[in-house]
């Protein structure tokens, strides 16, 4: 493996990571502004807003499960990656439109080019390693930086310009954001090419429907799932029931498969699917950042530094923010542990993950205790928040993948995957309607007296006080369960650490 002495790392390893830098720049500058556009531009209430990006935000994670069987099979890596970025980058610029169908056009856009990008260019990073090469690891962790630099300058720059200047202009940001990183993936080299190729070149460009070949008919046929997601979106009702029926189809295979093998397997599939049902609760609450909690900082949080105003959707930049500072301190810290024989076992780091993600939410009770007279809760109530959920992540997030890999079965490796990820689109659609507890004064046959009642300083912080003190108290109480049975859940692992 050719790789330049100075760094041990194969140099397309860093045009990956530029890459995939511009693409986060690009999807989280969008979410990071889309609740604010619903609400504030399009003029739609919150329960409404909440359930779009409840709907959006599943369907962007369950797209790469798509994505990247068609590029294991036909595409390829560098086709569906550079499809993918184009397909992002036009579905921004479709949303300059200004109107609900442009904006659901390009959200359509967006998902079904996210299946094609980020499944795939993850796959080429690990190609560019020998399955036992020890720069392996290290060179996720290097690709998980630039993920968290394109979070943190979507978060703030992008943010910050559409609050500033107008969403039309932070949507098109996000857009060029998107272009860049393709042209750096394309300008990438023959190294990239070398690893990203399709399995069969001849299968995918021969001319199979007259002048057309499977590459061509591969673009059409994502171009018309575009209205299907259009209208998905539109009736947002209809994800979670298709949510629903693949999860039950999931576990019922999963499940079918354990009770046919023997004790380990059966063992195994069993903590997997149980932890699926704690992650999903995790980032049910966890992806309220895209939604009640922007609102939350738009209507109770003073954002005034010093004579200049942070904006609302630009707090959301704490958690790339601490990420990379508390990353790289967390990998050190586990192997200290390991080699101190105190590591705790994969189910014990998901509850205290959750525990976390619980007390960051109680802060808010802190916070209520320094209120202004005009009903806002200092900056660092916030900020603490964001400080606990990305430990909690930490805890949480980097193994999960490895475990999936560690207890699946290894002829059903990519099913269990696809679970996986799907447990996640499952967690952001379950957050848009936990979002929902927090809209206020939108009942049926509210008059416009009672909504603006509801709607004041006083009122949405008693909300925001009170849900989010619920949904502490739950998750830590969750998490500490979690805790409590993860002894028996680790000798159900079998050895799985």
């Amino acid at each position: 493996m050719n790789a330049p002495a100075k760094t041990g790392h194969p140099k397309a390893l860093y045009v990956l990571f530029m890459a995939e830098m511009w693409e986060r720049f690009c999807y989280y500058g969008m979410r990071a502004l889309l609740t604010l556009y619903l609400i504030k531009s399009l003029m739609m209430e919150d329960s409404a807003a909440f359930a779009i990006y409840g709907a959006y935000t599943a369907l962007v994670y369950a797209a790469p499960v798509l994505g990247g069987k068609l590029a294991d099979s036909l595409l390829g890596y560098k086709n569906a990656v550079i499809l993918g970025g184009i397909l992002m980058a036009i579905g921004e610029f479709m949303i300059l439109g200004g109107t609900e169908s442009w904006l659901y056009l390009g959200m359509g856009t967006i998902i079904v080019g996210n299946g094609y990008f980020k499944a795939n260019i993850s796959s080429i990073v690990g190609r560019l390693y020998d399955d036992d090469d020890p720069r392996k690891d290290s060179g996720f962790t290097i690709f998980y930086i630039g993920i968290n630099i394109g979070a943190l300058l979507a978060t703030t720059v992008c943010a910050e310009v559409g609050i500033k200047y107008g969403y039309h202009y932070g949507f098109a940001l996000a857009g060029i954001g998107m272009l860049l990183g393709i042209l750096f993936f394309i300008l990438g080299g023959k190294e990239i090419n070398e690893h990203s190729q399709p399995p069969n070149p001849e299968r995918l460009y021969a001319k199979d429907f007259g002048p057309f070949n499977r590459f061509h008919l591969t673009i059409f046929g994502s171009l018309l799932i575009i209205p299907i997601l259009y209208f998905l979106i539109m009736y947002n009702q209809v994800v979670g029931i298709l949510l629903a029926v693949v999860a039950v189809y999931v576990i019922f295979t999963l499940l079918s498969t354990a009770f046919s093998g023997d004790n380990v397997l059966r063992d195994r599939i069993i903590v997997l699917i149980i932890l699926m049902f704690f992650n999903i609760v995790f980032w049910a609450c966890f992806e309220q950042a895209g939604t009640s909690l922007t609102l939350f900082a738009e209507r109770n949080i003073d954002r005034d530094i010093f004579g200049w105003e942070m904006g609302s959707a630009t707090t959301q930049f704490f958690n790339p923010f601490f990420i990379l500072i508390f990353g790289s301190i967390f990998s050190v810290m586990w192997v200290k542990l390991s080699q101190m024989k105190k590591n705790p076992s994969i189910p014990a780091k998901f509850g205290l993950g959750i525990m976390q993600l619980g007390l960051g939410y109680l802060v808010v009770l802190v916070g209520n205790m320094f209120v202004s007279p005009e009903y806002l809760l200092p900056l660092w109530t916030i900020a603490f928040l964001y400080l606990l959920h990305t430990t909690g992540e930490l805890f949480l997030s980097p193994i999960g993948l490895s475990m999936v890999t560690k207890l699946a079965p290894k002829t059903m490796t990519g099913t269990v995957m696809g679970a996986w990820f799907l447990s996640f689109a499952g967690s952001n659609y379950l957050a848009g309607i936990l979002a929902q507890a927090t809209g206020s004064g939108e009942e049926h046959g509210a008059t416009q007296k009672m909504i603006e009642e509801a709607m004041s300083p006083a009122n949405t912080l008693a909300t925001y006080v009170d849900v989010y003190g619920n949904i502490g108290f739950i998750t830590v109480g969750i998490g500490l369960l979690l805790v409590i049975i993860s002894p028996m859940l680790n000798k159900l692992m079998h050895g799985v650490k």
